[in-house]
């Protein structure tokens, strides 16, 4: 049967090189490849064998027993997270690869609570038990404090695990107790459980070695089982964008149903069906349910779709809390359809284009995600580019609930909108409701100025920052039989939105981060008096081992120089996890707003004054005035 496994580490923790060992087992590959000497089969990319890191998601393939292996290698350093996230949804179960030494990175943690919250199936695998400090015991027992079900299989079906496995059925609980639980009933126990995410088996061994593989292995045959139909309706997830050569390709897992080329997906006709081991790949004549497969062909399939009878957009992540500007000695439309590209594989770097001071931004991480963005464009595009500092990617919202119209009338085109903007929960985002009958606006206007409300970034009045949290709803609108065009109703929305931002208490937003730290006791009493001056929380300490484990969050801010400088701090001996962890209310808006040197009345991409037509001709009515001269009254 087909099994889509995942290997999930932090950075370094040997997961591309487990995941050649299963390759090399199962027959994929004649050799181990090594990282460090760039030649894993997985980081085939030159920025990944430069840097001995995985940067993107990487498939294979392979057999082993009665099951077909559809292998993803995902990236393991914070700065690629998004990518790494994508590839969840395709999973059946998930390999966690846990160092064997304490204290377990935060990162690991992290990607724990990840799994946790899709629903995965996960084995553990303790790596680098040959190095010395190894501890496997000692991380065993603290994988018991991230909660039950953790059960040590390396030496098999011990009494110890079949007690253990035992105790998830009330069945196999009876056998057990009546000394009748043979191997089979226990292993079928196993899985089960293992499926229901209450049975989490650890392996122990060293990749880099070979040891420990063949018990893993054994275990994902027993313990691993789906039940794809590829006789059903054809059910495709999309979760990665990536690039052959300046051929788009989407990676794409088959939920049920078969493909084949020259289908056709929602309008678009399928060209190539690929099958890829790392960086090759082979063409294939089709796909059944439960296979991974690169399909060239879907440009309007996106990272996170699902495509079949309907196709579903996913909304991207939230983009990463760091903006970047970005330069180059090249024409400024040229440099946007880059990264407009680039911003297609990975949509967290929300491509920005600034008219008015012709700029391009874009979200980034950290430093690494520069760094490989860098290499990547200079590989792709033969082009140099340099990044700014990176700086806050503030928010803006509101406070109260206003009132915002736009009219939007010059000679042959009409439509109004009314809205009421309401302040949404903390990161709700935008969202839409409309209290209009249909007798007063059709249902079909009605959709379109939804439709026009949710398609783009608004920008804020303070700073022109994105626009979230906020709750429009529309009131009221009006369309005229003769002269009304669909994008009318767009220039009305618009300018309603921004009529409204113009009247309303407005708020700047920052950025938090979640915060994991460990240090000595010593130095992580200071950390936290620093991190309690920068505004920030910290949780009760907790003791691990040697180590004082914090956690807490804190505004981005403060933390850039604070995360520059850990090392420092911590003399090289402490770590330091931040995961962007939503947003805030900024209590120095005004200074940050001040500082910006944004001004809304000379921003021409953004209007807040309405077009009315009179004497035939159209003019403009100014955002203090155009209440006044709106078409459509609308009771309170």
């Amino acid at each position: 049967m087909n099994v889509t496994l995942g290997i999930l580490a932090q950075v370094d923790g040997g997961k591309t090189t487990l995941s050649e060992q299963l390759l090399y087992r199962g027959g994929a590959l004649r050799s181990v490849g090594r990282v460090d000497d760039g030649g894993a089969c997985m980081d085939f990319t030159a920025v990944e064998r430069a840097r001995g890191i995985t940067v993107f998601s990487a498939q294979a393939v392979f057999s082993h027993g009665d099951n077909r292996y559809f292998l993803l290698d995902t990236p393991g350093h914070g700065d690629f997270s998004p990518e790494m996230e994508r590839c969840l949804a395709a999973l059946d179960a998930a390999i966690l690869v846990i160092g064997a030494s304490l204290p377990i990175p935060a990162r690991t943690e992290r990607l724990w609570q990840l799994l946790e919250r899709r629903g995965i199936p996960v084995l553990c695998f303790l790596n680098k038990t040959d190095l010395a400090g190894a501890d496997p015991d000692g991380v065993l027992e603290q994988l018991h404090r991230w909660g039950d079900g953790f059960c040590e299989f390396w030496d098999g079906l011990t009494d110890a695990v079949r007690e253990q496995v035992a105790m998830t059925d009330d069945a196999l609980l009876e056998s057990y107790l009546e000394g009748t639980l043979d191997d089979g009933a226990c292993w079928e126990g196993a899985g089960r459980a293992f499926r229901e995410r209450r049975l989490f088996p650890v392996y122990r061994g060293s990749a880099l070695k070979g040891e420990g593989i063949d018990e893993l292995l054994d275990g994902l045959d027993r313990l691993c089982r789906t039940d794809y139909d590829p006789n059903g309706p054809l059910n495709l997830l999309a979760y990665q964008i990536r690039r052959d050569k300046q051929e788009r390709v989407c990676c794409c897992k088959v939920l049920s149903g078969t493909l084949r080329p020259r289908q056709t997906v929602n309008g678009e006709k399928v060209h190539q069906l690929r099958r890829q081991m790392g960086g090759k790949w082979e063409q294939i004549a089709e796909a059944q349910a439960g296979e991974l497969v690169s399909v060239t062909g879907l440009s309007d399939l996106r990272a996170g779709d699902r495509a079949g009878e309907t196709l579903l957009h996913r909304e991207p992540s939230a983009p990463p809390p760091l903006l970047v500007e970005v330069r180059a000695d090249v024409a400024p439309t040229r440099l946007l359809e880059i990264f407009l590209q680039l911003e297609d594989e990975e949509p967290t770097l929300a491509v920005r284009w600034n008219e008015g001071l012709h700029q391009l931004h874009v979200a980034v991480a950290g430093e690494m995600q520069l760094d490989v963005l860098t290499q990547t464009v200079k590989e792709r595009y033969d082009l140099d580019v340099t990044f700014g500092e990176p700086a806050v990617a503030y928010r803006e919202t509101i406070a109260k609930p206003v009132r915002g119209c736009g009219h939007f009338e010059p000679l042959r085109h009409y439509a109004e909108v009314q809205l009421l903007l309401e302040p949404n929960p903390r990161g709700a985002g935008v969202t839409f409701e409309s209290r209009c009958s249909t007798d007063d606006l059709a249902l079909n206007w009605q959709r379109l100025i939804e439709t026009h409300v949710l398609e783009k970034a608004h920008v804020g009045a303070m700073l022109g920052a994105p626009l979230t949290d906020v709750h429009v709803v529309l009131l009221g609108g009006r369309a005229h039989d003769k002269h009304t065009e669909g994008g009318d109703f767009r220039r009305a929305v618009y300018r309603a939105i921004r009529h409204g931002l113009f009247h309303a208490e407005n708020l700047v937003l920052e950025p938090w981060y979640r915060f994991t730290i460990q240090a000595d006791p010593s130095t992580a009493a200071k950390l936290q008096t620093e991190i309690s001056r920068m505004g920030g929380v910290c949780d009760l300490p907790e003791t691990v081992g040697a180590w004082t484990r914090l956690t807490g969050r804190c505004p981005v801010a403060p933390m850039l120089s604070f995360s520059r400088e850990f090392a420092t701090k911590t003399r090289g001996g402490g770590s330091l996890q931040l995961e962007p962890d939503g947003y805030e209310v900024c209590p120095d808006g005004e200074a940050v707003a001040a500082a910006s040197g944004y001004d809304r009345e000379r921003d021409t991409e953004n209007p807040a004054d309405s077009i009315f037509c009179s004497h035939g001709a159209g003019h403009s009515v100014s955002w203090r005035e155009a209440a006044n001269h709106m078409h459509v009254t609308v009771r309170e």
